[in-house]
């Protein structure tokens, strides 16, 4: 049976004789995304239309600026065929990844690639220093030659966001708890400010990334494993976020009810025992309860070094964080099942020394063998997944499909 999707009786919008044209400017838009330099026969062929049609739509579009016209192509008998691309020169978006132990910063053309070097500071203990800091380094970044026109600032923290308010509800990791993130950061910058938890973001970024094939079909599952464990999921093109975009907190789902205390204050969550301050405290032999692991004492790509120097102690506690982060993954993978999950996060430096852990007990939790040997896509962390999905924040509104019901 085909998917349904259920027009709601309170909140709806009557579709016009514009609606189609709309629909199908969005679609224009979104074939040159993906498959630029175009021309408007290859778009006409692509969409089964005539070219009379195909001309009007991206008139509109370039009557816009979305789109622009490029050097000419080689004829195929004809004229030569001129070339579209997405507008990219005179727009761009800030991207901010706020994490326990560090802050980036960097800003994005529309389509997401680096128009500067990524800026990299330490995380303040204090919300409203760091803010302020962010704020002048946002406006040195704006004020360079050649930047364009700025869309807006993406900001993506691990916590509990209100993305209506543009409110930090809360961050164990950080210590912050309902942090306006959105206010000061728009009165001092004078542009507007999306603030979204940063593994949902990942997961965003994933749906809008420009690849050669495309996404496995069913859910979308981002798992990132840091100094916390979050997970982001996508169902039909759409995050999930249930009522008070809190959907997907299964970092802080117990695993072992007498386990150490997490920083969200329960015991045994899965985060407790998988994420890179989990692993770090295993290795030194100190205690897995928060605070005492709250400041590691040396890094996770140090103990991978080490491990994969031969060094036993080093092999053993990286196949343990394998086996926790099989345990959680199993959880989300009978809640959710996808087809395939996409990992990233410190831990993942070192996969080939902590995916054997994952998949034992993957076979020995899962239902189905399928599951247990579900694809694990590693999403390295040179790729900056927060920060691609903080720029998509911004970005992917003026690519999405139109609200009709």
């Amino acid at each position: 049976m085909s998917p349904m999707r259920q027009i709601s009786p309170t909140d709806f919008r009557i579709a016009h004789r514009g609606t189609s044209r709309e629909i199908n400017r969005q679609i224009v838009l979104n074939l040159v995304r993906t498959n630029q330099p175009i021309s408007r026969a290859e778009l006409a062929r692509l969409m089964g239309v005539r070219r009379g049609v195909i001309s009007r739509l991206v008139q509109d579009l370039l009557d816009t600026g979305q789109i622009f016209e490029g050097a000419k192509g080689d004829s195929q008998g004809g004229r030569k065929p001129q070339h579209l691309f997405i507008e990219t020169r005179r727009r761009c978006a800030v991207a901010i990844d706020i994490s326990a132990s560090r802050t980036l910063l960097q800003v994005t053309d529309p389509l997401g690639h680096p128009l500067q070097e990524i800026e990299e500071f330490q995380t303040t203990e204090d919300a409203g220093e760091l803010l302020q800091h962010l704020a002048q380094r946002i406006v040195a970044l704006l004020a360079h030659p050649g930047v364009g026109e700025c869309q807006g600032i993406g900001v993506v923290v691990a916590g509990l966001v209100d993305t209506e308010r543009g409110r930090l509800l809360r961050a164990p990791t950080l210590g912050w708890q309902d942090v306006d993130l959105r206010a000061p950061l728009e009165a001092a910058t004078g542009h507007a400010v999306v603030v979204e938890n940063s593994t949902k973001a990942c997961a965003l970024a994933q749906l809008w990334e420009v690849r050669d094939t495309p996404l496995p079909e069913g859910p979308l599952v981002f798992v990132n494993a840091s100094d916390g464990v979050g997970v982001g999921i996508a169902l039909d093109g759409q995050l999930v976020r249930g009522a008070r975009n809190g959907a997907g907190e299964f970092g802080h789902v117990p695993i072992d009810i007498d386990g150490p205390v997490c920083a969200c204050g329960s015991r045994g969550c899965w985060e407790a025992y998988a994420s890179v301050r989990a692993t770090v405290a295993r290795y030194l032999g100190t205690s897995l309860s928060w605070p005492a692991c709250s400041k590691p004492a040396l890094t996770v790509p140090t103990i991978v070094e080490r491990a994969r120097a031969g060094e036993a102690r080093a092999c053993q506690v990286l196949d343990e964080t394998g086996e926790y982060l099989g345990r959680g993954l199993a959880m989300v993978i009978k809640a959710v099942q996808p087809s395939c999950i996409y990992m990233s996060g410190e831990i993942t430096e070192g996969w080939e020394l902590v995916e054997p852990g994952v998949r034992r007990v993957l076979r020995e939790l899962a239902l189905t063998p399928d599951d247990a040997e579900i694809e694990i896509a590693i999403v390295p962390l040179g790729d900056q997944p927060r920060l691609r999905g903080a720029a998509a924040l911004v970005t992917s509104p003026a690519f999405a499909a139109p609200v009709v019901a």
